[in-house]
């Protein structure tokens, strides 16, 4: 049993995906005493929709969804679906809001859960960014194996290309006909230069054992060249900046 007290739900203003207000309470009981694959299928449609809309009954349903997580993992991963939907067009931020205890607990969780190291590590990873509210990396941070990020330079305005993977960790130009061009090599940043964010996933990744991941955010809240104009600048900061969602 998590340390917050469960709210009292009026489930007839948590409407789904289909304007049902009865349909998710119903299906919350059953999967607190059956893991039932098909009920949970359709819990996860009826709460968010694949192109990102998360409805009143998602947010809801979470402080029921954060006591199943330590022994559900369909529970864990809808949680975190729903979380890593609250910076789009919702209109439920009162209702996040009150799930802040629910939050907090989930966030402790998955940090437990990462500690072992699972297989589906980095969903998980991201996850916990969704809970700590950093949305914006959450939806972009990717594993790194090849890995695109497409920002301005902030001298120039150029559209630079930074490349974080298996092929290499440059700046470039891109070319559709001759690929990437002018590659500048990344200056990835120390672990006594992270800061905020940035230190705490390379501090969490590393602690977790998780080499290529640390490695890549290293690269990622490192500096860039620009291939144009030769100016360099911090690669996270300016990506973040042009693309950071705004909560609604």
């Amino acid at each position: 049993m998590g340390r917050f007290n469960a709210q009292v739900v009026n489930w007839t203003l948590m409407h789904d995906c289909y304007g049902d207000v009865e349909r998710v309470p119903a299906l919350l009981g059953r999967v607190e005493f059956d893991d039932n694959a098909e009920a949970w299928e359709e819990l996860g449609y009826r709460l968010v929709l694949e192109d990102d809309l998360v409805f009143p009954a998602g947010f809801a349903a979470l402080p029921r969804l954060v006591r199943l997580a330590p022994r559900s993992a369909r529970a864990r991963g809808l949680a975190g679906t729903i979380l890593r939907r609250a910076a789009g067009h919702h209109g439920c931020d009162d209702l996040l809001a009150d799930r802040a205890d629910a939050i907090a607990e989930f966030r402790e969780l998955l940090d437990r859960h990462l500690r072992s190291r699972p297989a589906g590590y980095l969903a998980s990873f991201l996850d916990l960014l969704a809970a700590k509210g950093e949305y914006h990396w959450s939806a972009v941070l990717g594993d790194f194996t090849d890995d695109f990020y497409h920002l301005a330079c902030p001298h120039c305005a150029v559209e630079v290309t930074i490349a974080i993977g298996e092929h290499g960790c440059y700046s470039a130009i891109r070319d559709w006909h001759l690929g990437d061009v002018d590659r500048r090599g990344l200056r990835p940043a120390s672990a006594e230069e992270l800061s905020g964010t940035g230190r705490w996933m390379y501090e969490t990744a590393v602690r977790d054992g998780q080499e290529s991941l640390a490695d890549g955010i290293a690269h990622l809240f490192g500096k860039a060249e620009c291939p144009h104009c030769a100016s360099v600048f911090t690669i996270a900061d300016e990506y973040a900046s042009a693309n950071r969602p705004v909560l609604r």
